[in-house]
């Protein structure tokens, strides 16, 4: 399988240290993945038979849904990024992970789909920490 968003990242003429390009490319991919998982899980929520119980975790996977989907798009961005939008949309993505993570672990035990999202929004988390902590 090939790796688009690696590649992307390489083929830009502003590309960094490969130790950086590394972990860009992990948060990218994680938040993608991310979005798509909570948006999944909100679905899926929707659809279960006390969907009123599970409102709030609907959305928090909505809320997060879209805040990983425009982080991996500010990191998608490497022309003339601006430190301070680039390290406020990493930290609002770890909020919102941390967030949706804890909701569906409430629903973790009766709902498989909440707690594949709250694993894959602590995989986001950690990956928007790594690439903070990489950033310099």
């Amino acid at each position: 399988m090939t790796n688009r968003v690696l590649e992307m990242l390489v083929a830009h003429p502003g590309t960094r240290e490969e130790s950086y390009d590394a972990a860009l490319e992990e948060c990218i991919t994680a938040c993608l993945e991310c979005s798509q998982t909570c948006t999944a899980c909100a679905d899926a929520c929707l659809a279960e038979p006390m969907v009123a119980e599970l409102a709030g975790c609907i959305r928090t996977d909505l809320d997060c849904a879209d805040i990983c989907h425009a982080t991996s798009a500010v990191l998608s961005r490497r022309t003339s990024p601006d430190e301070r939008l680039v390290r406020a949309a990493l930290e609002a993505c770890r909020v919102a992970c941390d967030a949706c993570a804890q909701e569906c672990r409430e629903h973790a035990a009766d709902h498989a789909h909440c707690r594949i999202c709250a694993e894959e929004c602590r995989r986001c988390e950690e990956a928007c920490a790594a690439l903070l902590a990489a950033w310099g």
